[in-house]
């Protein structure tokens, strides 16, 4: 049996477009993807910081900060990656509804299961944001020694060494970190918020 067959879906006498109108703009999510070390949280953080300086109410679901708590029992074989993304969509999706701006810095290394967050979000506002930097960029940065346990084997189905990475196809956006200023990535995800009027 289906367990969701049973219960029924609560409708809030607040919608989604009366938060949006109380908070001043619209709450899309920006999906942030890319090998670890291309500076999705990064860019996220100062993201963050230049709109809260514009009064935009955002939140961060950081990949790493949420395996600490909602998906800590899920690991990273493939069908664990893929319920990882499922959970984040879903809370995403609740994001939205509560009109604050969401921001997903995770690998989410696999075209089908962007596709499925495309798929739960496409009432929301779901903007696909590849943080492009290269491989032996990521791999020289490698801010959490994470590709050095890898290399040495201490780490298995990394991204990018012994597990596949996918490349958006079509994504919304592509912002360079490479060789770039973090300010420099971030006005460019700012110009297209900018230019698809999700921040009014």
């Amino acid at each position: 049996m289906n367990p969701s067959s049973n219960i029924t879906w609560h409708v809030s006498e607040v919608d989604k477009q009366a938060r949006q109108l109380l908070n001043g703009h619209k709450s899309p999510v920006l999906w942030f993807t890319g090998l670890s070390g291309s500076g999705k949280s990064t860019v996220s953080s100062t993201l963050e910081k230049a709109l809260y300086a514009r009064g935009i109410r955002t939140f961060i679901l950081d990949g790493d900060n949420v395996r600490h708590g909602l998906n800590r029992n899920l690991g990273f074989l493939p069908a664990d990656r893929k319920e990882n993304i499922r959970r984040i969509a879903e809370v995403s999706k609740l994001m939205a509804h509560a009109g604050v701006l969401t921001i997903c810095a995770t690998i989410s290394p696999y075209r089908e299961d962007r596709e499925m967050v495309k798929d739960i979000l496409q009432q929301e506002g779901c903007y696909e944001i590849y943080i492009q930097c290269s491989l032996e960029e990521c791999e020289r940065r490698d801010p959490k020694g994470m590709y050095k346990k890898a290399r040495a084997g201490e780490i298995h189905h990394f991204t990018g060494i012994d597990a596949p990475y996918e490349v958006p196809l079509e994504p919304d956006l592509i912002v360079s970190t490479e060789g770039r200023e973090v300010s420099q990535s971030v006005q460019d995800i700012l110009d297209f918020l900018d230019r698809k009027q999700l921040l009014l």
